[in-house]
């Protein structure tokens, strides 16, 4: 029974130990692309009421989004770049030998414009539009 038991555990302990691993893995992957994510929604709205955002707004919003968040992966790099139809987040974490990656994008919209033109057709439609 010994025999069997020394061979046995270190199996068991490294089953148990990767599934810890794992958990770690994807609740930290779900803690920075949320965070991520966040980030390019509000950039984009910024961005419609701006004409000018740097990355490195970007990034530290970011950054006081994850911080003082329990993430096992410790090294974070995040890339922000910003052009006028989308707001875009490349995030590396890394721990080791393990790493993770997360990309995010938020489009600029303008519902306002959505809004006016759904109207406009609308008028259009029933007739009472006046062209003069």
């Amino acid at each position: 029974m010994t025999v069997e038991m020394t061979f046995l555990m270190p199996v068991i302990l490294m089953i148990i130990m990767s599934s810890i691993l794992a958990t770690f893995y994807f609740h930290d992957k779900d803690i920075i692309s949320g965070a991520a994510y966040e980030v390019c929604v509000i950039e984009s709205n910024r961005l419609r009421e701006k004409d000018q955002i740097t990355g490195e707004e970007v990034q530290a919003l970011f950054r006081e989004r994850i911080n003082n968040k329990c993430i096992f992966f410790s090294d974070v790099n995040a890339k922000a770049s910003i052009g006028k139809e989308e707001v875009q987040m490349n995030v590396v974490a890394a721990k080791g030998k393990f790493k993770l990656s997360v990309e995010k994008k938020a489009a600029v919209t303008n519902p306002e414009n959505h809004i006016r033109n759904v109207n406009r057709l609308k008028e259009i439609a029933n007739g009472t539009k006046d062209y003069n």
